[in-house]
């Protein structure tokens, strides 16, 4: 039997200059552009940071009645993948702004690890900064402002939410925030990652390896970014952003995370609605546009 190579599985390289050389490449679809006749959902374009070569894509519904709630959307990829404007997140964001319905803004922040946590933070607060500054142009309802994330995004969301108590954001606020199956993890080993280590999609190896490319150099995973059960000080925090959704599965390998993850913030004060489905595993939403549309629906529900 070959010796299982992360790597291989993730389709990455890693050079010697640390930064790796990508070997899949996902389709893309552009944005609509505002004056598109033929789509029930809009998007656009626009530049986040010139210097950090950050952007976002705008959605929102070619007719509405009314205003719309805000979502500021954080995309999966591992930490080392993806873009907005791959196709399977475009469609996801399409769906989502259609759906809800809702002005959604999907950040498209740095990868790992040419970029290293906490870039990606910093990006999303770079983000919360603009829709603050662009609320009224935007013209949704930002007092039902939403931040969403899935996977390493969920992680990205829920530093980011911490991050907007010390911003002055006076043109928005946060309603709540919306974590489907966070990337969170830690050194000591739960039951389901040992259970579920050779996981077809999501093996231990590989969240070790993401951990190892996404975390600054010489830390580990029990540094906060990874594990937020040692955050003692953000914990503090908690009861002042509003309410939680979480969504997870029990065929991913992290549930035990993000099920303990529940468990602390209603310690800690924080109004906490979670959907945890038996059968699924990480990024099913992928895959089965089934569960792509059920959450979807507890995200509707929740806004």
């Amino acid at each position: 039997m070959s010796k299982f190579d992360p790597y291989e599985h993730m389709k990455v390289i890693l050079n010697e200059d640390g930064t790796l050389t990508r070997l899949m490449h996902l389709p893309t679809t552009p944005a609509t552009g505002e004056s598109a006749s033929d789509h029930a959902v809009l998007s656009k374009d626009v530049t986040l940071s010139e210097e950090k070569k950050t952007w976002m894509r705008i959605y929102r519904p070619a007719v509405c009645n009314g205003k719309l709630p805000v979502i500021i959307y954080f995309r999966n990829g591992s930490w080392i993948t993806f873009s907005v404007a791959n196709s399977i997140v475009h469609e996801g964001c399409n769906k989502l702004s259609g759906q809800v319905p809702a002005i959604v803004v999907a950040v498209d922040y740095r990868n790992a690890p040419e970029h290293r946590l906490p870039s990606q933070y910093e990006d999303a607060t770079d983000a919360l900064r603009w829709v603050n500054e662009q609320a009224t142009e935007l013209g949704g309802d930002f007092s039902r402002c939403y931040l969403y994330g899935s996977s390493c995004g969920a992680n990205v969301a829920y530093h980011a939410a911490l991050r907007s108590l010390d911003l002055d954001l006076r043109g928005v606020t946060l309603a709540g925030v919306i974590l489907n199956q966070p990337l969170f993890g830690g050194k000591k080993r739960t039951r389901s990652e040992l259970k579920m280590a050779t996981d077809q999609y999501f093996p231990l190896p590989v969240i070790d390896l993401l951990w190892e490319l996404a975390l600054p150099p010489g830390t580990d995973r029990d540094h906060r970014f990874c594990n937020p059960m040692v955050d003692e000080a953000s914990k503090a925090k908690l009861r002042r952003l509003g309410k939680f959704l979480v969504i997870g599965f029990g065929g991913d390998t992290l549930i035990d995370r993000q099920q303990d993850f529940v468990q602390m913030l209603v310690m800690n004060g924080a109004k906490v609605e979670a959907r945890f489905d038996d059968v699924g595993f990480h990024g099913i939403e992928m895959l089965d546009p089934r569960r792509a549309g059920a959450i979807v629906s507890f995200v509707k529900d929740f806004v």
